[in-house]
């Protein structure tokens, strides 16, 4: 069966505003096709605020309330902070239909960015591939991106979804990182940073034959995800991954 469907990656700039922040994620979600998989950044909503960490934990649930009537039959993959009983995780979510459909904890925290001082680590074995209407789909959080045994955990995956805050001065390897990961894997990369002062705002999608198309300066980019695309490459060259 052919699957065909759009696919877009976003490019957000963070406020210190949490509303602000929602209120653009939303627009940015009711203008995108309506079955579209849409990737946001990682804490898009709030950034790390560290200086208000409570705060930006109490506004996530919150947040997936007012999302629920504006996603639809989409897919949005995000993260955000969550309180767990005591401990703070950065958690991926995907939402459709009104249910969370996947969500990931952080497993890979960035020492850099002082995120072992305030998150708990999630667990590397629930890195795992899920199902969205016949698409097998799998996310990389932000530093996660570097692993390669992360990179095997989701092998066969049709989408890797990769929300990201990643650092300005390491640009290019952000860009080679996904890039190598869509030909790699043979798959689509869809990768979501922030256009912040200190991040890349190198949003972008890249299918299996290594075609790579970025955001340059827009909020959203769209494109079109093909089954037969990926199908096609895994076909050309066999390096083992089941079609």
């Amino acid at each position: 069966m052919m699957i065909s469907r759009p696919i877009v990656s976003l490019c957000l700039s963070t406020e210190t505003n949490f509303e602000n922040n929602l209120t653009r994620l939303i627009l940015l979600i009711v203008q995108s096709p309506e079955d579209a998989i849409i990737v946001a950044p990682e804490v898009c909503l709030t950034g790390f605020a560290y200086d208000c960490f409570e705060e930006a934990a109490a506004f996530t649930p919150y947040a997936l309330d007012k999302l629920w009537g504006f996603v639809g039959h989409r897919l949005l993959i995000f993260t955000a902070i969550t309180k767990l009983g005591e401990e703070f995780h950065n958690i991926a979510y995907a939402l459709s239909d009104g249910k969370v459909l996947h969500a990931q904890s952080k497993a890979k925290l960035f020492t850099l960015g002082g995120e072992v001082e305030h998150f708990r680590a999630g667990e590397e074995s629930k890195i795992l591939p899920f199902e969205f209407e016949g698409v097998k789909i799998g996310i990389l959080i932000c530093f996660e991106l570097r692993f390669k045994a992360l990179w095997q955990q989701l092998e066969g995956c049709d989408i890797i979804a990769i929300p990201a805050q990643w650092g300005k001065i390491r640009t290019e390897h952000f860009i080679t990182l996904t890039n190598a990961l869509a030909v790699m894997n043979q798959c689509y990369t869809i990768a979501s940073d922030t256009d912040n002062d200190d991040t890349t705002g190198m949003s972008g999608i890249i299918n299996p034959f290594g075609h790579e198309l970025r955001n340059n300066g827009a909020e959203s980019l769209s494109s079109t995800y093909e089954k037969r695309t990926v199908t096609a490459m895994r076909r050309y060259l066999d390096v083992g991954i089941h079609v």
